[in-house]
Order: C-alpha cells, then structure tokens, then sequence
C-alpha cells in the first residue's frame, strides 16, 4: 500500500472507532459499484474519478461523438453540409481504427446500416 492509502485507511478506521459512520444513509448496505474487474488494479480509483468527474476514455470519447455525427446525418438533406459530416464520421471511424478499435464492435452497429449509410453517400 502507498502513504495515501495507509493514511486515508487510517482516518476511516479513527472514523469507524469514533462511531463518526454509524449514522450514513446505507450503513451495513452493499456497495453498488461498477464492474472493473477487467481494469488494472493501479488504474481503477483514476478511471473512477475521472468517470465521476464526467471524463471517457479516447476511444469511448471517439465513440460519442461517431454517434452525434451520425445523428447529425440522419437529419441532413443531401449537399455540402452532409458531405462535410461524413467526411467528419469516415475521419472518426478511421481514428477509432487506428487505435485498434473497430467502430461496428463498440457502437453496437450492424454492417448493414453502415453500408446503407455509405451508399447514401455514394448517392448524394
């Protein structure tokens, strides 16, 4: 354990004997925590705060704004505009794969759509 975790395990455990804890909303309850099993140990408290402080990780952060590109060209008519936002998603995808990632895997999107969306651009 480092200094930080020793001193904050004992400032809990002064709190504990103090009875400071006994009255918490959820006392004796189980904590509810997201699954990161599959984190690495040492990185789990920085991913968990920077999840609460509202962070993602690149990839999910590419993910997210694929998304919004793609509703974006949802709701354009054909022209100069749409053509920039596809221009913009091929961009996305190219970087999500460049990073290893395949963007019909994490954004839980079947091939046909992707290839309807092509060949409305190919259309445009």
């Amino acid at each position: 354990m480092s200094l930080v975790d020793l001193l904050a395990e004992a400032h809990i455990r002064k709190a504990l004997d103090g009875g400071e804890l006994d009255h918490l909303p959820g006392r004796g309850q189980p904590l509810h925590l997201d699954d990161d099993s599959l984190v690495p140990e040492e990185l789990r408290a920085g991913y968990r705060l920077l999840k609460n402080a509202g962070f993602l990780p690149p990839e999910l952060e590419l993910v997210r704004e694929i998304r919004e590109v793609e509703s974006l060209i949802a709701r354009l008519d054909h022209g100069k505009e749409r053509n920039r936002a596809c221009a913009r998603l091929n961009l996305l995808r190219s970087r999500l794969r460049s990073r290893g990632r395949e963007p019909s895997l994490l954004l839980e999107r079947g091939e046909y759509r992707d290839r309807l969306l092509r060949r409305l651009d190919d259309e445009g």
